[in-house]
């Protein structure tokens, strides 16, 4: 039942620090107090039920939210004193849904991805960028469709090809896995660990806590909006803790063949069962 592991050459270091984070909105605390630190060469999911503050942290930690108490920093720099242009080229985000005005080419959303370089030595690479990005989100077949035509699935792996055209060094993705299938899911995160080992920080909004446990080197499990556990996925993904969270009895268990950590919902047959009111 071993997590996932850095190459062991890649250097861990903090390049963000998240400290007595809150956020309220309306009056309703979104998130309270949280502490967290993410790092190069890892990756970190953030897991947890609806509504416990995971999409609001991620926007947090990406400098798109300003925090209501608490701050975050950039290497001990404040996140909100880094300036846009800047921003964008240090960290990519993939949002859950993306929406275009225009129907542009797949491989036009992917370009999107390069602005940030524009005027830099950097925009001579932007062609290889952006064919390497296209190959590697599987991608590269859909290359001059319209993006309005593309299915749910085809239009998240075009997202994410734009996330990693752009060079990030902390890629922030709110549920990449959503609308994909068993294939993709599984490229996608591969991915994701590819960055890792390629020495960038993953930060990653996942509700499947199986894929959880065998992509992530680290585990933040949130709650109402507080962190309940962070730590590797064999200490926090803990049938009790996760049972407590999700309000729902949980088994966790190893796979017979792999040893990977399976989190599977304990289910009473349908006859057990009362309507929800």
């Amino acid at each position: 039942m071993s997590a996932p592991v850095a190459a062991p050459s890649v250097t861990r270091t903090t390049v963000l620090t998240a400290r007595d984070v809150g956020v309220v909105i309306d009056r309703a605390t979104i998130l309270g107090g949280v502490d967290l630190e993410v790092r190069t060469g890892e990756v970190l999911a953030l897991v947890g039920p609806n509504g416990a503050g995971k999409s609001t942290l991620l926007g947090v930690l990406a400098g798109d939210r300003v925090p209501t108490s608490g701050s975050v920093e950039w290497q001990g720099e404040a996140l909100a004193a880094v300036g846009v242009g800047e921003l964008a080229r240090r960290r990519g985000v993939l949002l859950q849904e993306t929406h275009l005005s225009f129907p542009f080419r797949v491989v036009d959303v992917v370009r999107m991805g390069r602005t940030p370089w524009r005027g830099t030595e950097r925009a001579a690479h932007d062609d290889e960028r952006v064919a390497q990005a296209l190959l590697a989100a599987d991608v590269l077949d859909l290359a001059t469709r319209r993006f309005p035509s593309l299915s749910g699935g085809e239009k998240a792996r075009a997202s994410f090809a734009r996330v990693l055209a752009q060079e990030p060094v902390l890629l922030l993705l709110d549920e990449p896995t959503a609308a994909l299938d068993i294939r993709h899911q599984e490229h996608v995160l591969a991915q994701a660990r590819l960055r890792a080992r390629a020495g960038d920080a993953v930060v990653v909004v996942l509700h499947d806590l199986s894929l959880a446990a065998a992509h992530a080197d680290r585990v933040a499990v949130l709650d109402g909006g507080g962190l309940a556990a962070v730590g590797p996925p064999t200490q926090v993904l803990e049938p009790d803790l996760l049972s407590r969270v999700y309000r729902h009895p949980v088994d966790v268990i190893a796979h017979p063949v792999t040893g990977d950590l399976l989190v599977l919902p304990r289910r009473a047959a349908v006859h057990d069962t009362e309507p929800l009111r």
